[in-house]
């Protein structure tokens, strides 16, 4: 574990670690109040590339300040060779969707059609400031107590258009993620769309043990609409088209399309049911 620590914060324990770094939960000395520390791991904060991409990270959540987006409170940066480099920011009172998952499995439609608007809306705001997600995921979904859910973990977003190699987490890229395709909205519907069918049944659309047959499982085939409530079906398909022209153009516009589907099929209330629902 890192020695070094931000200034002003008293750590209380490790909410969770990987080969990136580590979030612990900490308390501002000042106020008492509660916050999330993201640390880069010493490997990679020796890595200027790495450095740079946590830098942008932190840039990017100050850019989208959104009800629906985890909040930045301060990025850290020292003046050690090599710096060590800390985001402070909004705690969320709350578990990861994968959490909820793998604990309860599928969530039930109205639900689930909550947690997507939700999350959706984090990205609609991002997509309005020209920024892609890339790596939509139960994992970076958040749930508060109260049923509403935030998006986090911008570590590898990119410009709109903005060519480069693929990445993301397989089990949710879109199809052109795979060739390598500039960074589109497109994507992150995509990946949202994957996640709501997760949401729905309980496993993910597509399921391979080896990549090559999980990207042709993504790329060509059949959407397994058959597998989801059928007044949700038009949906899924349409958040799954295999071509991005064939889907929402933005998280906005999906949003709207999942509120008009929600409404029909659920009533007027359906949000507060999900909602209450993921709350319990």
């Amino acid at each position: 574990m890192d020695a070094w620590s931000v200034p002003g914060y008293r750590e209380e324990r490790v909410l969770g670690a990987g080969g990136s770094g580590r979030v612990v939960l900490a308390t501002y000395a000042e106020t008492g109040a509660h916050v999330a520390i993201k640390y880069l791991s010493d490997d990679l904060r020796a890595d200027p590339a790495f450095l740079a991409a946590f830098r942008d990270e932190a840039r990017i959540m100050v850019e989208l300040a959104d009800p629906h987006i985890v909040r930045l409170y301060e990025y850290v940066e020292t003046r050690h060779t090599p710096p060590h480099a800390a985001i402070v920011m909004e705690l969320v009172d709350g578990v990861t969707l994968r959490r909820i998952l793998a604990e309860h499995g599928a969530t039930g439609p109205e639900a689930a059609l909550a947690v997507l608007k939700g999350s959706l809306l984090g990205l609609a705001r991002a997509h309005a400031a020209g920024i892609v997600h890339r790596d939509y995921k139960p994992e970076n979904v958040l749930v508060q107590a109260d049923g509403v859910s935030k998006l986090t973990d911008f570590g590898i977003a990119a410009r709109t258009g903005q060519a480069g190699p693929h990445s993301g987490t397989p089990a949710y890229m879109a199809p052109e993620q795979w060739d390598g395709a500039p960074a589109g909205p497109a994507t992150d519907v995509y990946a949202a769309a994957c996640v709501f069918f997760e949401c729905l049944t309980g496993h993910r659309p597509y399921r391979a043990e080896h990549r090559t047959a999980l990207r042709q499982q993504h790329q060509s085939a059949p959407i397994p609409v058959h597998e989801v409530p059928e007044p949700l079906r038009d949906l899924v398909a349409r958040g799954l088209a295999k071509n991005p022209a064939d889907r929402p153009t933005t998280a906005l516009a999906f949003v709207n399309l999942l509120e008009a589907v929600a409404t029909a099929a659920y009533g007027a209330d359906w949000e507060q049911r999900g909602r209450r629902r993921l709350a319990e």
